[in-house]
């Protein structure tokens, strides 16, 4: 793919992904849905232009977002981790063969996005401390701990995601490019 047609491309994905985002506004319950679709586009882009481009891809849909998006919280997952990881996921998943290694970094970048995620959005966006406690008990371990299981489950269906993508999708992407 010649460099036009990879910025091509990648504004595309850009413009697509700043607008799921955008929907986070209109939609109260895509702020954790919304930024992990948004996410999965970066599939494309390391698949189609390679990680350089989708770190560029990234950085442009996470400052469209932060001008753009109304729910805050939303755009904060995305920066802090739905954005980039399908990109960190390829870069570890080619450069280190062990999966008990693959994971444990995984664990270790979620776990220090979403203790990052809490700290801003109490910090900044006035989400109340009291909205992480059941029946009275204060219990964000609790809730990081459930989220590790939930992204663990997010790692997975990413690496379907990926699998059907290189399948499906790639091979006419592949063929419409070419025959320009």
């Amino acid at each position: 793919m010649n460099h036009s047609l990879r910025l091509a491309f990648c504004s595309v994905v850009t413009a697509l992904g700043t607008a799921v985002m955008f929907l986070t506004g209109m939609i109260p319950v895509g702020t954790y849905a919304l930024p992990a679709f948004a996410g999965i586009l970066m599939i494309s882009v390391v698949a189609e232009a390679g990680t350089g481009w989708a770190f560029s891809v990234y950085a442009a849909q996470s400052i469209l977002s932060v001008l753009l998006a109304a729910d805050k919280e939303a755009v904060l997952f995305f920066v802090l981790f739905f954005g980039y990881y399908p990109i960190l996921k390829s870069l570890l998943e080619n450069h280190l063969r062990r999966i008990e290694l693959q994971t444990a970094v995984k664990l270790i970048v979620f776990n220090a996005a979403a203790v990052l995620d809490f700290c801003l959005s109490v910090a900044f966006l006035s989400v109340p401390k009291e909205s992480f406690s059941i029946f009275g008990y204060y219990l964000p371990w609790l809730f990081l701990l459930a989220g590790n299981v939930v992204f663990l489950i997010y790692d997975y269906a990413v690496s379907l995601l990926v699998i059907t993508y290189f399948s499906r999708i790639h091979p006419m992407i592949k063929k419409l490019f070419r025959s320009k």
